[in-house]
């Protein structure tokens, strides 16, 4: 296998693997490392089923089924995200518009860790995914930011309520990758709802330096697919956003994630 680095703030394509067939297992492990290495890595041109996308996923911890409900299907651990509807009733979930930056699921007392996804259909225009590299962010701070932001604590909700647990969810503004321990922001315009111990206003304020910070082109990457690229991001050092399509045009992608196996901690 080849990995090439694409030259921006984060991620890396690799080459010469076919992902129909089980990967031996140390060819597994120069995959684990060079997303630790990249965060977000990806293969064009790869035609898998929904069966090989989930044994490819297991590569890094076990596949489970998405929080969100979804129309029955054969393999449950596989998540649709489309605007397509069958008979007036939606295939998938997220429909066509922007998705601002997030980190996956991280609204759960056990937040994404990785996501797998695999384009089956893309629009002509518009539906391209950015991502952003937080821990060079976090690094880029100066002693005294980093130094206000030790301890701190901040609640993250999903837009739509009945997309929370019972209880809200809170995580380390700054959190630590459990296998290099490099430190990253962990706060997102998407779902971070406020920090905690602030006021309304010193939170608002504190979110938004943070967020309009990491959010620089410096600190992001934007990933234009095409159709059979799958793309694997670990949710620990990034985030996230889908720019917005035309809802006459068709996006079709599959996801499939590891999430409920860690708490973050700082």
């Amino acid at each position: 296998m080849q990995v090439t680095p694409t030259g921006g703030a984060l991620g890396a394509e690799i080459t010469e693997l076919d992902l129909a067939n089980p990967l031996a297992d140390e060819v597994a492990e120069q995959v684990r490392q060079a997303l630790l290495d990249h965060s977000v890595i990806f293969f064009r041109n790869q035609q898998i089923s929904d069966h090989d996308q989930v044994r490819f996923t297991s590569c890094f911890g076990k596949p489970v089924e998405h929080v969100r409900k979804q129309p029955d299907r054969e393999v449950k651990e596989i998540f649709m995200i489309s605007n397509v509807k069958e008979n007036g009733v939606p295939i998938g979930a997220l429909g066509s518009d922007e998705l601002d930056f997030h980190s996956d699921l991280s609204y759960m007392p056990l937040p994404g860790t990785i996501s797998v996804m695999y384009a089956v259909e893309i629009p002509s225009v518009g539906g391209a995914t950015q991502w952003c590299n937080c821990a060079a962010a976090y690094e880029a701070l100066d002693e005294e930011m980093k130094q206000r932001l030790v301890g701190l604590r901040a609640v993250h909700r999903h837009p739509i309520p009945e997309q929370n647990p019972p209880e809200p969810a809170d995580h380390p503004v700054v959190r630590s990758h459990p296998a290099s321990g490099r430190k990253s922001l962990y706060v997102s315009p998407h779902l971070t709802s406020h920090i905690v111990g602030l006021s309304e206003n010193d939170s608002r304020e504190l979110l938004q330096t943070l967020c309009q910070h990491q959010s620089q082109p410096q600190f992001v990457w934007s990933h234009d697919w095409q159709v059979r690229d799958l793309l694997i991001w670990d949710n620990r050092p990034t985030m996230h956003r889908r720019a917005p399509f035309p809802d006459s045009q068709r996006r079709i992608m599959k996801r499939t994630q590891v999430f409920n196996s860690e708490v973050p901690v700082a």
